[in-house]
């Protein structure tokens, strides 16, 4: 059962190789960074949390750019997106990048990607939220195609083109892990479709057990492995347990974007109450 650490890396918070060594120290797998280019003023989309919009989804660093200075500041951590906006990016671009990050970390990347739910910020990037779903869908498979292939090419609704070369090529074979975000009635047809995994966000997403036995079901019977990894924002041992009672092949707590004291007692306090999870690695 793996443990993992996710925080907005924003420009008034620890610094993310900082972090990252704190983490690493504390026996924590792994680290993640999610993904917002900017905040529209217009805040025509409602904060899913409700309330205010936390000043971070504006404040927070590129997740790449981030990512990479974590792999260069550490040994073992995996790192990984939680989550990249890929219905906002670039399809060969971003294959480059990840390509890239994997490459250099020596093959520690974990691609998690979703189809996010600010409008107002996808349409600035041009995408039209109706069909965003059906973007992420066609950008992940031609970013596949040119993880695997030596000269990619991808014809599809949304993406299209014609033979490329790109190197380098992830280290991880065939590609980093895809793992999918979200929920929804039709998240789980997308990780059989295109993922390697789930990266669900409870309490949002109720009957999580229920859900994860039947993505395990439905994997089994396409003939595919997937992982199963829970984001939540308390950390209790008895989530963590229920949670591998369940099936689930980590769980990643979030916390929140502050200096470095705070966030060093923080990730104390957590290792200390996943003590049975937790464990300093050499």
């Amino acid at each position: 059962m793996e443990i993992g650490i996710a925080m907005f890396p924003t420009d008034y918070a620890v610094a993310p190789a900082e972090l990252a060594r704190l983490v690493e120290e504390r026996g924590f797998d792994s680290l993640w960074f999610p993904e917002h280019t900017h905040i529209p003023v217009s805040r025509r989309t409602p904060y899913p949390g409700g309330g205010e919009l936390p000043p971070e989804y504006s404040h927070t660093h590129d997740p790449f750019v981030a990512l990479a200075t974590v792999a260069n500041a550490t040994e073992r951590l995996r790192i990984g997106t939680g989550i990249c906006l890929v219905m906002q990016r670039d399809p060969i671009v971003t294959a480059k990048e990840v390509a890239s990050l994997d490459f250099l970390s020596g093959g520690r990347f974990l691609f998690g990607v979703g189809a996010g739910w600010n409008e107002d910020e996808m349409e600035n990037h041009g995408t039209d939220p109706r069909r965003r779903f059906g973007l992420m869908r066609e950008r992940v498979e031609a970013m596949k195609a040119i993880w695997t292939e030596d000269e990619a090419e991808y014809h599809g609704k949304y993406v299209n083109f014609d033979p490329i070369w790109s190197w380098p090529k992830p280290v991880q074979q065939p590609h980093p892990p895809v793992l999918i975000g979200g929920g929804g009635e039709k998240v789980l047809d997308r990780v059989i479709k295109f993922g390697d995994g789930w990266l669900p966000q409870p309490p949002r997403e109720t009957d999580l057990p229920g859900r994860m036995a039947e993505l395990r079901r439905r994997a089994e019977e396409a003939g595919k492995r997937v992982t199963i990894t829970p984001f939540h924002h308390k950390s209790h041992p008895e989530f963590v347990e229920e949670m591998q009672r369940a099936g689930a092949d980590g769980c990643v707590f979030w916390v929140p974007p502050e200096g470095r004291d705070e966030t060093e007692r923080r990730l104390d306090r957590i290792a200390e109450r996943l003590g049975a999870f937790v464990g300093v690695r050499a």
